[in-house]
């Protein structure tokens, strides 16, 4: 890449190339000076409402022309972009706040252009996900993030139910008109959890609040939500998950449990590797319970 330009102009086979950009979620102090630079020479930006946009161009004074690219036209107009590259265009990507492709229509685009053989490059910067993990206080080793809840009641409790015996911290948002029902679902599926509420994230009324799911209920009881929310939330103690497994066990048989991976194709030996895995004791334990009663 050249030292003066943000944007490459010698493409292999002269296409352009997709630049993913990462635009602030609140601050404007967090746009980095090579995403400003990388908007102001490409072609053309892509973003997933143009309103939003043209403000913050508009602060950086940068008239780069502007097209839609969003959730209802993703496909269609990923085919669109495609052909711009493949012209040699240099396309920017952005979401509303952001790093583009994460829990957003950018991730089409960018899996088109891999099948394409267009080049994309990454711009990193803010995303509210690591943001809000790192202001949790949870642990940040291991992390699930299932961004927007579906809307879909059944869709929505099948994604709930997975989450249940998830030992990893989960990084879930929410707009707060669905903050209250979210809350009580969480509730309701997961028990009462550590949670940490992050609201309007690096923007002036920021707040971080560590709390449990159930105190969080209690609050929004009679606390109107207001701004964007990440809910951080606790995963379960590997401990309890062990011992919830071992109590579904218990009420059934050696011979019945050892039915259930057998019939999943596994060989003997292997299902009493499994059978006492999941029980907590020595195959050898198992091998008894299951020979001796063929020998009397």
């Amino acid at each position: 890449m050249d030292s003066k330009n943000a944007v490459n102009t010698a493409h292999s086979g002269g296409c352009g190339m997709l630049y993913l950009c990462a635009t602030p979620i609140g601050n404007l102090g967090d746009m980095t000076a090579r995403v400003a630079q990388t908007l102001a020479e490409v072609d053309m930006i892509a973003a997933e409402d143009t309103r939003v946009s043209l403000k913050l161009l508009n602060h950086l004074d940068i008239d780069t022309p502007l097209t839609s690219y969003h959730e209802h036209n993703k496909y269609d107009k990923a085919d669109t972009l495609i052909a711009m590259m493949r012209q040699g265009k240099n396309i920017a990507l952005v979401t509303d706040a952001g790093t583009p492709a994460i829990s957003d229509p950018g991730e089409v685009l960018v899996r088109r252009c891999h099948e394409e053989g267009i080049t994309v490059t990454s711009l990193p910067g803010p995303a509210a996900c690591i943001t809000a993990l790192t202001l949790s206080g949870l642990s940040t080793r291991r992390f699930v993030f299932e961004g927007f809840l579906p809307y879909d009641k059944k869709e929505r409790a099948e994604v709930l139910e997975s989450l249940k015996n998830e030992h990893r911290t989960v990084i879930i948002y929410e707009a707060p008109h669905h903050l209250k029902a979210t809350l009580e679902a969480l509730r309701q599926t997961l028990g009462n959890r550590r949670v940490t509420i992050c609201r309007e994230l690096t923007k002036k009324f920021e707040t971080i609040t560590p709390t449990t799911i159930e105190d969080a209920v209690a609050f929004y009881g009679h606390e109107e939500p207001r701004g964007e929310y990440v809910l951080v939330i606790e995963g379960k103690n590997l401990e309890e998950i062990k011992a919830d497994r071992l109590r579904a066990w218990e009420d059934m048989s050696i011979e019945e449990h050892m039915d259930i991976y057998l019939s999943q194709g596994l060989e003997r030996k292997e299902a009493m590797k499994k059978v006492a895995s999941d029980r907590g004791v020595s195959k050898r334990e198992i091998y008894q319970s299951l020979i001796v009663p063929e020998k009397t």
